[in-house]
């Protein structure tokens, strides 16, 4: 097993009713910036038992955080809070929301330009340079409710580029499973994919010693398999929609990524198709997915041999297993109502691949994943696979 740290100072708060605890969680006096998304959580009511739990707190509402946050939005925010010297920020919504609470807190006291968080992947760590913040979950999906990542968008330049910092973890977050009975059944599927895929990056690699790490991976893996489709077409269902909700939280709140390889190629890739086309994060996923693990087939076929003999039960030669394994994995993300192919969101895509592969030698990323054997032309192989 590979050396490691674990660290997670986030309070996690779980279950119905749990917004009442604002009162207690957020510190006492603070003036709070309330950050979310659109209308939708004064159509759920979360808007008012928020406000209400906050009574007798300064607040000041910043809406319009959009999915996959952009930069130019959030710099808004930041303005907000140096001209009113607002100390504590609340997030209201789901990943996208969460991660643009995650930048604001950590570009109001950067010293320089705040692109450079993105564009440097300037990792955020003195917890007296960045204003705390919490978060009310309404949208299960990222794990961005108890970890120190985030991504965020340049608009103007449509890059879609990760970040963090150990500063960057929320104060406390608050998960009420209850919350996704109002979704619609489009963003339950894309939160089911989104974690698989989230624990498909820790997992999918090569076999190692971290023997702890892959049962609790693949513990999540089957549950999300059992309980997702199921979620989807019952979201009142509290025993569905708790295990669905702690699912997304674990499989991407750092533990299983302790001590292991970790690949991330797949996202880095997918967030690109995101930030072209505007297609749903994990949808990208979904797309992406599959072809990297055939690309890479010689590099990943041990792991997905595990993979497919322990998920799906899969009985065969090792390189039999591991191709049906991956089919497999595409009739599930079929079953959660994913297409996965790139012409089935976007017609005009012939350059897609050239256009990624430059953007990533402009950055000089030239070899990802867990070996960093995903070259340039690996990337451009891949994209050209899921046409």
């Amino acid at each position: 097993m590979l050396n490691f740290q674990y660290y997670n100072p986030t309070n996690y708060v779980f279950g119905k009713g749990q917004i009442e605890q604002l009162t207690k969680l957020v510190p006492a006096g603070a003036k709070v910036m309330l950050a979310y998304g659109g209308g939708s959580i004064f159509k759920n009511g979360i808007h008012q038992q928020v406000t209400e739990a906050l009574k007798g707190f300064e607040i000041v509402e910043f809406s319009g955080i959009e999915p996959n946050p952009h930069f130019e939005t959030l710099m808004k925010a930041v303005a907000i809070i140096k001209e009113q010297k607002i100390d504590f920020i609340l997030a209201v919504g789901g990943g996208s929301v969460i991660d643009g609470v995650k930048f604001i807190s950590g570009a109001v006291n950067y010293e320089g330009d705040p692109a450079e968080i993105l564009r440097k992947r300037i990792l955020i760590t003195d917890v007296s340079k960045v204003i705390p913040f919490g978060t009310v979950l309404t949208l299960p999906a990222t794990g961005s409710e108890m970890n120190s990542g985030a991504v965020v968008t340049i608009a103007e330049t449509q890059e879609k580029l990760a970040f963090g910092g150990s500063a960057l973890f929320p104060k406390f977050s608050i998960c009420d499973p209850t919350v996704i009975e109002s979704l619609p059944k489009r963003q339950l599927q894309n939160g089911v994919v989104d974690a698989y895929t989230h624990v498909l990056e820790q997992y999918l690699t090569y076999v190692h010693e971290g023997f702890l790490q892959d049962r609790i991976a693949e513990g999540i893996l089957h549950t999300l398999i059992e309980i997702g489709p199921k979620v989807v077409d019952n979201p009142s269902d509290y025993a569905l929609a708790s295990n669905f909700m702690w699912s997304c939280t674990m499989a991407l709140n750092g533990l299983i990524q302790k001590g292991v390889p970790n690949d991330w190629a797949t996202h880095m890739i997918g967030h690109e198709l995101t930030a072209m086309y505007g297609i749903d994060h994990a949808r990208t996923l979904a797309v992406v997915g599959p072809n990297l693990y055939r690309a890479l087939f010689d590099t990943k076929k041990d792991k997905l041999a595990q993979y497919g003999r322990r998920i799906f039960n899969l009985n065969g030669t090792d390189e039999e297993v591991a191709h049906e394994a991956i089919e497999q994995t595409v009739a599930f993300f079929h079953t959660m109502g994913m297409q996965t192919k790139l012409s089935d969101y976007v017609k005009d895509y012939d350059h897609t691949a050239t256009t990624i592969a430059k953007r990533f030698e402009d950055r000089g990323w030239l070899g990802l994943g867990e070996r960093q054997n995903v070259t340039l032309e690996k990337v451009k192989e891949i994209v050209e696979m899921s046409y």
